[in-house]
């Protein structure tokens, strides 16, 4: 028998941390069963892009570049925030990818997501770009030291199931692009 889910009531929001970077909330929430949280923390964060780009050549473009929270140099797709005054995610997945890479391509939004629903506010959109070349250089911002990779097409589906592609964002949008290819 199905449940009846309710969502929670907001009683109270106040701003605990708020900074360029990160932003943490303080709800106070009363549960459908009557019971009141007054310390239910929330990550309120800007969403995100995050493109599979595949060149003509059959190629997908990675970049490679040191996460300080997970203390590993990673493969994963380009990506980032959608800025504060960018009003369509398209227009963010362009400017990233042109950022990161310095290819742009056809972009076709293929999934909106949410990683964390418990803790985090954002979503993620996740984009395939075909007919990806180069177009300029890279244009990182001063904490971003990113390696382009060019990794053949049939070679992902491998690197996420041995773990090459561990970020769980790049893991879910490969496979995602893969099926959409009909790889």
């Amino acid at each position: 028998m199905p449940i009846n889910i309710t969502p929670w009531k907001t009683l109270q929001s106040e701003l605990v941390f708020e900074h360029k970077w990160y932003t943490l909330r303080r709800d106070h929430v009363e549960l459908p069963n009557g019971h009141v949280l007054d310390d239910y923390f929330v990550s309120v964060r800007p969403n995100v892009v995050l493109i599979f780009p595949l060149t003509t050549d059959n190629e997908v473009l990675f970049v490679r570049q040191y996460k300080h929270a997970a203390a590993e140099i990673l493969l994963e797709l380009p990506g980032g925030v959608v800025d504060a005054h960018e009003t369509e995610h398209l227009q963010a997945a362009a400017r990233e990818l042109v950022e990161e890479t310095g290819y742009a391509g056809d972009l076709e939004l293929l999934s909106e997501v949410i990683d964390n629903p418990t803790k985090d506010t954002n979503r993620i959109y996740f984009y395939l770009a075909r007919n990806a070349h180069h177009v300029a250089e890279q244009h990182l911002d001063p904490t971003e030291n990113i390696e382009v990779v060019r990794v053949p097409l049939a070679e992902i589906e491998g690197m996420v199931l041995r773990g090459a592609i561990k970020v769980s964002g790049s893991v879910a949008l490969c496979l995602l692009a893969l099926r959409t290819l009909g790889r």
